[in-house]
């Protein structure tokens, strides 16, 4: 018995899947780094009133948030 896919499309068809998943992993990380990079500037800036105070518990609360989608978690 042989099988009707040759084994050119089927090495094909798992080389996309690989780069795929590459350019997935980097996506996240690079995603995870920003979520960082953002979290490093809300806490160098410190608030200097009550409306800086609230806008910076805001901005935690949706980067929590953010977190939360990228692992996968549902808020």
């Amino acid at each position: 018995m042989t099988s009707d896919l040759p084994i050119a499309e089927i090495v094909y068809a798992l080389s996309t899947l690989l780069g795929l998943g590459m350019i997935a992993l980097a996506a996240l990380r690079g995603w995870e780094r920003w979520l960082a990079f953002r979290r490093y500037e809300l806490e160098r800036a410190g608030p200097t009133d009550v409306a800086g105070r609230i806008d910076l518990a805001d901005m935690r609360e949706r980067l929590r948030r953010l977190e939360a989608i990228a692992a996968g978690v549902d808020p």
